[in-house]
């Protein structure tokens, strides 16, 4: 997957593009955009949220919360899918929430998304309720993290 790095204001646009070109089949899934269609990039980018892979093949949203990380968003770029980058996000995330002594990370997606939630319980997160997001069914997951300071996901 190569290295991460916060985004910076300079990767928006590429930023955006990726979102968008990610997220753009799911649109006729759901019924409407995906929430992360609609974020404000500036903003996330300007408070250090946003986390881009070297090539920008991929990114990752994180938001530190009471306890939690919250997984806000990960996109893969479309051409760049199957190559393991995503898995790679997540691993990447649970890195981060070790780093910021958050012992846990939650996230959640559209129910219409199965295969991201299938992704996300081979990974070991548990859906822990539905809700209604912004006019979206929304799928609530969390992963609690080993108290040893390794995981199987790592290498």
């Amino acid at each position: 997957m190569g290295c991460m790095r916060p985004a910076t204001e300079d990767d928006r646009t590429a930023v955006e593009r990726l979102v968008h070109d990610a997220y753009a089949p799911w649109i006729e899934v759901i019924g409407m955009r995906p929430l992360p269609m609609e974020a404000d990039y500036a903003a996330l980018i300007a408070d250090g949220r946003v986390h881009v892979t070297d090539r920008l093949d991929g990114l990752i949203v994180l938001v530190p919360e009471d306890g939690v990380l919250l997984v806000d968003n990960v996109a893969v770029r479309v051409g760049a899918r199957g190559r393991g980058i995503g898995r790679g996000l997540m691993a990447y995330a649970e890195e981060e929430a070790r780093r910021l002594g958050l012992p846990a990370l939650r996230l959640y997606t559209n129910v219409k998304m199965t295969s991201n939630i299938a992704l996300y319980e081979s990974l070991g997160y548990v859906e822990t309720g539905r809700a209604g997001v912004e006019g979206r069914s929304a799928v609530m997951m969390r992963k609690q993290l080993t108290t040893s300071g390794t995981s199987s996901t790592e290498r």
